[in-house]
């Protein structure tokens, strides 16, 4: 199967569109937090190099490296996902006893869960970048950055949904409520932040 990151954006829609389990609401979630972070680029692009903000230069040159590496973790965890749900998707139609189902299910299940928290967490990260553009790159793009941060929000908050959906697939307690701690706390971190950077965009 073709990356999704190299898959035209009208294939993309429509492979989310099918009656097939992936891709699906994490990858989307990926999707989203990659569109964020180059949007929050844009921003950076169109800063650097301004006289006028020449005291943000290095502010703006560390945004402009760790952005870009943002996006690309999105677009890895994108895909992760779907081959993460993918793999639980197909081990769950096969009897409860069967020996594949038995030596595969932990890591699949744990694997279900650990990339929508990386992209909750990647998504809080990112945001915190973007929150420091703010008053610090070029002004004709406040929208521009003010969008980014609610894509960041929903990009959290689809990645705790994919959390939820997913951690029943946990077989030990303590692990499912650490999951469900975190993924609560990177959407609430980022939701916070994100208001912040519309709040100054204003």
């Amino acid at each position: 199967m073709q990356p999704l990151a190299s898959l035209p954006l009208s294939v993309f829609l429509e492979q989310l569109a099918a009656k097939q389990p992936t891709p699906g609401g994490g990858a989307t979630a990926g999707a989203t937090g990659a569109l964020a972070c180059a949007l929050a680029e844009m921003v950076v692009s169109y800063s650097v190099g301004k006289k006028s903000l020449a005291q943000h230069t290095a502010l703006l040159d560390d945004a402009k490296q760790r952005l870009p590496r943002a996006r690309e973790i999105m677009l890895t965890l994108a895909e992760e996902d779907a081959q993460a749900y993918g793999l639980v998707n197909e081990l769950q139609k096969l009897p409860e006893s069967d020996a594949r189902r038995v030596r595969e299910m932990p890591a699949a299940a744990a694997a279900s869960v650990r990339v929508p928290l990386a992209v909750g967490a990647c998504a809080l990260d990112a945001c915190r970048v973007a929150h420091t553009l703010v008053g610090a790159s070029n002004q004709h793009l406040r929208s521009d950055l003010a969008i980014a941060a609610v894509l960041f929000g929903a990009c959290a908050r689809s990645a705790r949904w994919n959390v939820v959906v997913n951690v029943p697939l946990l077989p030990d307690e303590r692990e499912r409520v650490k999951a469900r701690e975190d993924a609560d706390s990177y959407a609430a971190q980022t939701a916070a932040i994100a208001a912040r950077i519309e709040e100054g965009c204003a």
